[in-house]
């Protein structure tokens, strides 16, 4: 994981999102998951992350709305702009309903917080994560399975791949896995 900047809220987002959204949560109180009036936003959201997972910190084409407070455990900001995190979807998956107060947020990640170690690619908690949060980063990266799971695992072997063979220069590895660039500096 990196730090991210808070993306600005789209312009349309208030009216096209927010209030059908809570009028629609109004209307439907015992409803299971609420309407999707996010996905029209999630290029605004994309490109607020430049593409990069949320928590893989990894390019990522075709991601998700991640609702960082999920709709189980809050549905009042199931249409809150700031609740949304850009993710890769089997992330999103299995962080699943997880309360917030057990993970680590993008936007409150500090500098150098993970650290991807060479030659294994395996991405590792850092000293500088301060001892109160130690054990929440330790099970971020367990359970959105950001340590070593397979699928996160062939996406930085391709990226290392790529730059060691030629086909991507340190500039472009920075701007589509920066940990993996971050490791190689």
């Amino acid at each position: 994981m990196i730090r991210f900047e808070r993306v600005p809220e789209p312009a349309e987002f208030a009216g096209k999102a927010r209030a059908p959204g809570e009028a629609w949560l109004a209307a439907n109180p015992g409803a299971r998951r609420p309407k999707d009036y996010w996905t029209p936003f999630k290029g605004a959201l994309a490109d607020g992350f430049r593409n990069l997972c949320a928590y893989s910190a990894m390019y990522e084409p075709v991601g998700t709305v991640d609702h960082f407070v999920s709709c189980h455990e809050d549905r009042s900001r199931a249409y809150e702009w700031d609740n949304y995190r850009y993710c890769a979807a089997w992330i999103n998956s299995s962080k699943g309903n997880v309360p917030a107060a057990r993970l680590l947020d993008p936007f409150d990640i500090g500098d150098c917080w993970f650290e991807l170690h060479l030659p294994s690619l395996q991405l590792r908690v850092s000293d500088t994560v301060p001892d109160e949060i130690r054990d929440r980063a330790e099970y971020v990266l367990t359970r959105l399975r950001l340590r070593d799971d397979e699928r996160v695992m062939r996406q930085r072997r391709e990226w290392y791949r790529m730059y060691q063979g030629g086909e991507i220069s340190m500039d472009g590895l920075e701007g589509k896995a920066p940990l993996i660039a971050a490791a190689l500096s």
